[in-house]
């Protein structure tokens, strides 16, 4: 008996087929994320429902697609059976895609018992017609049917387990896809089994009464596509909060850990390192041990940002963390405070001089140098080392006080250590005065300038003045340079304060014409911290054109140590500051570490002798002549005048003549005199 297919019904069948296979798909991946064993259960059991009713149906409309011309019918009970064959199996197939390993002798073993299941699901489902004569099967095609079946099941088990992942990339359109691959596969297996059926000639079927054909490919088709969509709907629905309740974890997770670590390094930050020595001191109260706080911050940071950008900056404070995380133990904490300022805690100490040990260590590792991209750089940190209990009880008393041994370090020669001492925090008391008093001096008037004047070497006559700063302040009195100057340029307050010399002296010197007085140049000294500044050159130009002063009556002196710290850098400034009619001296020449190349190339107006090798003329005998004549025959060799500083006795200045100095200063020609004073000078000088 000869029969024909439904086209609709068969195309529905692939239909069908194809959305099982996707939801099969979205159910393993969902499943995939669930960690709660209850929740993971119920969606095994809800998506082994609805895969199976998807998988019968698209077989059962396959039956039904196919028709004979007599009437046919299915038998509700075997009909039943055929579903719940189908329920299991996809049970079964879940629970293997979710699985975390799925092994190839596992996969084997699973695709034939699933091609098994399904090819009993189909076979039970011709059962439910009740044939009389029995359907007669070809052996071949019957064999491929189960053959296409296992290697199908093995198939889809495979890619399903491989797409469970539903965080990979295009993974919607993979699964589509894949669909549509595993629909096919299935609806071939049907069909091929279709193929191995025979109908008897005037075989009729015992099941026609039981339930309509018509009715039941309708309500099938209808059912299986909605219980299919809503699970659809209802999987992405809970992905999607799921989803949204991961995000909201995660960023919970974030904010907290941005707010104990440093988002740079990826250090604990002060909040977190504060929360661990407080941890530390209960711990070491109850158990009588010890522990250390090195505090550390390093040197010249601020130039290389200044010089090869933040980004370079960034890169080294990254590099230095990991370096310094290398060389502490595995109970230390490291942390960076902030800028370029880092706290390593050693706990458990059995002596003050494992600190010691460590902070050598520290410096060894760093003068290997770092890689901050690809800039080679050995970056030094200077620290200081508190100890618990004896250099304080409290976190802020710890911090304080490796602090101010960091500071301790830094004034004794950087990229060394200091531990703590009583001594020390009457040192860092008056340098939070000392800043304090520079805060209120700019806006309170309580800075003033002497002037130290010059001499020509051959005639004694005035040839200018160097501004020197003071500061008086009503409640600590007044301050030298010596004492004030260092910490108004760690703490940058230097800036405003050289900004103020510039603008004080062109205001005397303002005053000074209009008074009458022939033009006098005044020489000021640059820092190292105005140095770095990118406009310093266009803001002492705008404070001259205010003032009404010209640039010729200003020379600039910069000292051979901050000239050589960046020499290319100083090359440049010195080129800029001559262009705006300024004329550059190098001071405390023989201090620093100068070549004759970069000397030459500086091409500074004057070079200023350290008053150290003054005084060698009367101390030093025979040597120290020889030291300063040298310098003084280098010098006019580079064309360049020579000034002679801290000349105090009778036979330094005639040595000075005889060695043709240019010019000198010093105690024993004037002391520094106020502004007053050094106009009355100028009287008659004639100066220029």
């Amino acid at each position: 008996m000869h029969g024909t297919y439904n086209l609709w019904l068969v195309a529905a069948s692939l239909v069908v087929a194809t959305l099982a296979s996707y939801t099969a798909l979205d159910i393993s991946g969902r499943i995939a994320m669930l960690s709660q064993s209850r929740v993971r259960h119920a969606w095994l059991a809800g998506g082994a429902a609805s895969m199976g009713i998807g998988i019968w149906s698209m077989h059962f409309i396959g039956v039904l697609a196919f028709e004979l011309p007599i009437p046919l019918g299915y038998d509700l009970k075997i009909t039943a059976g055929s579903l719940g064959i189908a329920v299991l199996v996809s049970f079964f197939a879940l629970h293997v895609i979710t699985s975390r390993r799925l092994t190839a002798a596992r996969l084997i073993a699973s695709s034939v018992l699933m091609g098994a299941g399904i090819a009993a699901m189909h076979y039970t489902g011709d059962a439910a017609m009740r044939m009389n004569p029995a359907i007669e099967y070809d052996p071949r095609l019957f064999a491929a049917s189960i053959a296409i079946a296992v290697i199908a099941s093995g198939a889809a088990l495979w890619i399903a387990h491989m797409l469970s992942d539903a965080r990979q990339k295009n993974v919607l359109a993979k699964r589509t896809a894949a669909a549509f691959v595993m629909g096919i596969a299935i609806t071939g297996m049907h069909y091929t089994g279709n193929a191995a059926a025979n109908f008897l000639p005037g075989a009729i079927c015992g099941a026609a009464n039981d339930v309509d054909a018509r009715w039941l490919a309708t309500t099938v088709v209808l059912f299986t596509l909605a219980i299919l969509i809503i699970t659809l709907v209802l999987s992405r629905f809970d992905a999607r909060t799921a989803l949204l309740a991961g995000s909201v974890t995660r960023l919970n997770g974030q904010i907290v850990r941005m707010a104990t670590f440093d988002t740079l390094t990826d250090l604990p930050n002060r909040r977190t390192m504060n929360e661990r020595i407080e941890r530390a001191i209960r711990g070491a109260k109850q158990s009588g041990s010890r522990f250390a706080i090195l505090f550390m911050d390093l040197d010249g940071f601020k130039t290389i940002n200044d010089s090869l950008g933040h980004t370079v900056g960034d890169e080294v404070l990254k590099a230095f963390a990991r370096r310094l995380q290398e060389c502490v133990r595995g109970g230390d904490t490291v942390a960076r405070l902030g800028g370029d300022e880092f706290v390593v805690m050693l706990e458990n100490l059995h002596a003050p001089t494992d600190a010691e040990k460590m902070a050598e260590r520290i410096l060894d590792m760093m003068r290997k140098g770092l890689l901050a991209g690809k800039h080679p750089l050995q970056v030094m940190p200077s620290i200081g080392i508190a100890l618990y209990p004896q250099d304080g009880d409290s976190v802020e008393s710890l911090l304080k006080h490796a602090d101010v041994a960091m500071y301790e370090a830094k004034r004794g020669g950087r990229s060394t250590y200091r531990f703590f001492e009583a001594s020390m925090n009457e040192a860092a008391v008056r340098t939070l005065q000392i800043q304090q008093a520079l805060h209120e001096a700019l806006n309170g008037g309580h800075f003033y300038l002497l002037f130290q004047p010059k001499f020509r070497g051959k005639s004694g006559e005035l040839a200018g003045a160097e501004a020197l700063i003071r500061l008086d302040h009503p409640e600590i009195g007044t301050l030298t340079p010596l004492e004030f100057i260092p910490i108004a340029e760690r703490s940058g307050q230097i800036v405003q304060i050289g900004y103020w010399v510039v603008r004080e002296t062109c205001r005397h010197l303002a005053r000074w014409r209009e008074e009458g007085r022939p033009p006098v140049k005044v020489a000021i000294n640059l820092s190292p911290r105005q140095m770095s500044e990118a406009d310093l050159v266009a803001n002492i130009m705008a404070i001259l054109r205010e003032e009404r002063v010209a640039s010729e009556q200003i020379m600039f002196e910069i000292t051979e140590t901050v000239a050589m710290q960046d020499a290319p850098r100083t090359i440049e400034m010195i080129r800029v500051f001559q262009e705006n009619g300024f004329e550059i001296a190098i001071d405390d020449f023989g201090t620093g570490y100068s070549s004759l190349a970069y000397l030459q190339r500086f091409r500074a107006k004057q070079l200023k002798i350290d008053r150290f090798f003054t005084n060698g003329l009367d101390e030093n005998g025979q040597e120290g002549r020889a030291i300063v004549s040298a310098i003084i025959a280098l010098a006019h060799s580079l064309d360049m005048d020579v000034v002679a500083e801290g000349v105090e006795t009778g036979s330094q200045l005639d040595r000075l003549q005889d060695m043709m100095c240019d010019e000198m200063q010093g105690f024993l020609l004037a002391m520094p005199l106020s502004a007053e004073a050094f106009g009355g000078m100028l009287e008659g000088s004639g100066v220029v």
